[in-house]
């Protein structure tokens, strides 16, 4: 009986320090908005941000331009209203606390996002909110994010968002996750 109950426990210990599946990006668009992408043009990266030049103009947001609707969707997957998952991306601090660590932050499915030409569709972009907070000193390092996901719209000078994200734990990427 001792066996077993040893076999239980590390079998717990094992599921406890399980991580979640990944989610992909594309799993926030509906089927109809990834049908779009797919069939969307390539996109020219032609600009003063592409050349090296950047203004403060604009950042995330999608400014009025002559692109197809799926670059400006804020259409959402209502099965993942609630669900918790665990999303690979980068981010764009916006909040820090007293110790400099990021609180608040926008996640993207690339890097340089903020100076990216074009930034993500709204449906691409999740808030996320980590009170514990986490140092960032490279906004190119990815990061692992998780905990229940919201359907929210978030709004403000940077950027909109479809989702936001109360995260349970938030870490960089490391190269064992590779």
């Amino acid at each position: 009986m001792r066996p077993l109950l040893l076999f239980f426990l590390l079998l717990c210990s094992t599921l406890a320090r399980a991580e979640l599946a990944e989610t992909d990006w594309l799993d926030l668009m509906p089927l109809e908005d990834q049908r779009a992408l797919e069939a969307m043009p390539e996109i020219s990266h032609d600009s003063p941000e592409g050349d090296g030049t950047f203004s403060n103009k604009g950042g995330l947001k999608q400014q009025e331009r002559d692109m197809p609707a799926v670059m400006y969707s804020a259409k959402t997957v209502a099965a993942l209203n609630g669900k918790t998952l665990r999303l690979g991306g980068y981010p764009v601090p916006l909040e820090s606390d007293a110790k400099g660590n990021s609180t608040l932050f926008f996640l993207v499915p690339y890097p340089g996002a903020c100076i990216h030409v074009p930034p993500p569709p709204p449906n691409q972009i999740v808030l996320v909110r980590y009170p514990k907070g986490i140092a960032l000193d490279d906004i190119y390092a990815p990061l692992w994010v998780e905990g229940p996901l919201q359907i929210e719209t978030v709004s403000n000078d940077l950027a909109d968002a479809a989702y936001a994200l109360d995260a349970s734990a938030v870490r960089l990427v490391e190269e064992g996750d590779l």
